[in-house]
């Protein structure tokens, strides 16, 4: 005697029809019933070849369709062979629409869509925890958007932002001292990015963070000729490298990232 069969039929790839009718079948011991999954079925002559070999196999149907007219030719035609048919995303989006009073889009694949926008996301954030602070030059050449500048100009919470966005973010601080990765050289110009501050209100940050930590605001860290030293060695190098750079003094991260992302979206003047 053959297994019962169940087709598995979506307009998209059938991962949730098929997630839920195994779920169902689990209740029966998940054994003794063979799946086949029938996915982007997107016209009517689908539906006709999915009914055929249904009612050839003598099995039964559980479908994720989105589309109204889709939903009710593949039920009529189910009717007609005399086929059980099992509507597993109408109802609920039936009564969605009725309890919000919003309209669906339709669509067919968006749960994939806002899945892959999820993962893209944790792996830009990902990927701006293990680029951060210059900590591995080797991200830099595989980030989306590089910034450089030096010490407490909001390099760090702005590629976490950008992660945000789904972009992948390196940054590189600039120290007098220490010459900066070759790989800085080699990243695409539209991709990076200086940020530059005003030695005043670069001295108060980093004064108000030294006193946070319980250190003293005398430190070489907040002194203004350092700062200075500092802010000139960072000219040198954006000027070198010829990027975009961006006056952060009175910015917040979010205007900060409002004007990389209108770069980005515009390309560079």
């Amino acid at each position: 005697m053959s297994l019962p069969v169940i087709y598995v039929v979506s307009d998209s790839v059938g991962e949730t029809a098929e997630l839920v009718t195994k779920a169902a079948i689990s209740q029966f011991n998940g054994s003794g019933m063979l799946l086949k999954r029938f996915p982007y079925v997107e016209d009517k002559e689908h539906i006709d070849e999915v009914i055929s070999l249904v009612s050839h196999d003598k099995g039964m149907v559980a479908f994720t369709l989105v589309k109204p007219e889709m939903r009710t030719y593949l039920k009529e035609r189910a009717e007609e062979e005399r086929i059980i048919a099992v509507d597993l995303i109408g109802p609920i989006m039936d009564q969605i629409q009725i309890y919000s009073g919003k309209t669906p889009l339709c669509e067919p694949g968006l749960v994939r869509k806002l899945d892959e926008d999820y993962f893209k996301k944790v792996e830009a954030i990902e990927f701006a925890v293990k680029y951060d602070d210059g900590r591995d030059p080797r991200g830099l050449l595989k980030a989306d958007i590089v910034l450089i500048g030096v010490s407490r100009t909001s390099k760090t919470p702005l590629s976490q932002y950008l992660a945000h966005k789904r972009l992948k973010v390196a940054n590189v601080p600039l120290v007098p001292e220490v010459d900066p990765p070759e790989e800085l050289y080699q990243v695409p110009i539209e991709k990076c990015f200086g940020l530059k501050i005003s030695p005043e209100k670069l001295n108060n940050i980093r004064r108000e963070r030294l006193i946070s930590l319980g250190l003293n605001d005398q430190a070489s860290y907040a002194n203004i000729d350092r700062i200075k030293e500092e802010l000139t060695f960072f000219e040198n190098i954006v000027k070198k490298i010829n990027c975009p750079v961006i006056d952060v003094t009175n910015k917040a991260v979010e205007e900060t990232a409002n004007v990389i992302l209108n770069y980005i979206q515009k390309g560079r003047p």
